[in-house]
């Protein structure tokens, strides 16, 4: 929220504003005066000039077109000098996805958040937690040359996630473990002992990385989510199937952490309950 501020400050911020934007973008005295249609004297004049008074409405609004930002920032009203064509620009952002996880850009985002907390619901299984096996099978029919590059993406968020600083956290919904295990649904004619390493190489994860790591699953009869990824408070990310669709703005980051934190909150299956879940299903496909 901006301070309500005193005339004479209001002025004072103006000036210094509209001379930060001109040196920013080396603009002139001269040039800007061309640029809006006025004398080099009145430019002189908004940037010298004392007292209380602003300029109108359409110098203001002149000048923050010449200089690229918002006249809302040049008068005060606001902290960000970009113009509202630019924020909304920034805020949200498609980016084409790839059928499996090799997309620099995906990689780019869990560095830019280093340091912060990471927030999860895959769309599966987490790619960065399955096995070679798994992976092979799921993306080798589709990517054909390409799984290794797949592949070495996956092993590549793994290694990153271990020397970061970040604590992930990963929600799923029960019947998603459920469905790998049995072999049901997506993970239909997965052989039992890639289904076996696969889980087993979750319980050793879990050991090695909790409580960075921490995996929760809850009922998808009562809570929904579509998958999505957020960055701390810096990123939101949504996997929409061909693309990623990414907010920054904070409102709606804040929006989507609460939903996450609810999905945790109410989880069917806590982190330190996980493993032991895990084990349970790994007993009852070895008994069928």
């Amino acid at each position: 929220m901006i301070e309500k501020i005193d005339k004479r400050d209001r002025a004072s911020q103006f000036r210094q504003r509209l001379a930060r934007a001109m040196q920013d973008r080396d603009v002139s005295q001269s040039a800007l005066a061309r640029s809006i249609g006025v004398d080099r004297s009145t430019v002189s004049q908004l940037l010298t000039g004392a007292g209380a008074r602003l300029p109108n409405a359409h110098v203001v609004g002149s000048c923050a077109s010449a200089l690229g930002v918002s006249a809302d920032w040049l008068l005060g009203l606001s902290n960000r000098p970009e113009s509202a064509a630019e924020l909304l620009a920034s805020s949200l952002t498609l980016t084409e996805a790839a059928r499996a996880l090799v997309d620099e850009r995906i990689f780019e985002w869990h560095q830019e958040a280093a340091g912060y907390k990471i927030r999860y619901v895959p769309a599966t299984l987490p790619d960065m937690l399955k096995t070679r096996a798994v992976l092979e099978w799921e993306y080798a029919p589709h990517l054909g040359r390409t799984a290794d590059q797949a592949i070495g993406a996956s092993a590549d968020r793994l290694a990153w996630m271990r020397s970061a600083q970040s604590d992930y956290e990963i929600a799923m919904p029960l019947y998603e473990l459920h469905s790998f295990a049995h072999a049901t649904g997506y993970y239909e004619g997965l052989p039992l002992q890639v289904r076996l390493d696969q889980i087993d190489h979750l319980l050793s994860l879990c050991k090695q990385l909790y409580p960075r790591l921490r995996i929760y699953l809850f009922d998808a009869k009562r809570l929904y989510s579509a998958p999505v990824t957020i960055f701390g408070p810096l990123l939101c990310v949504f996997y929409a199937g061909s693309h990623y669709m990414a907010f920054r703005d904070r409102d709606r980051i804040e929006v989507f952490t609460l939903h996450f934190d609810r999905l945790v909150r109410e989880a069917e299956m806590t982190a330190r309950d996980f493993p032991t879940h895990l084990q349970q299903l790994r007993a009852e496909i070895t008994q069928t």
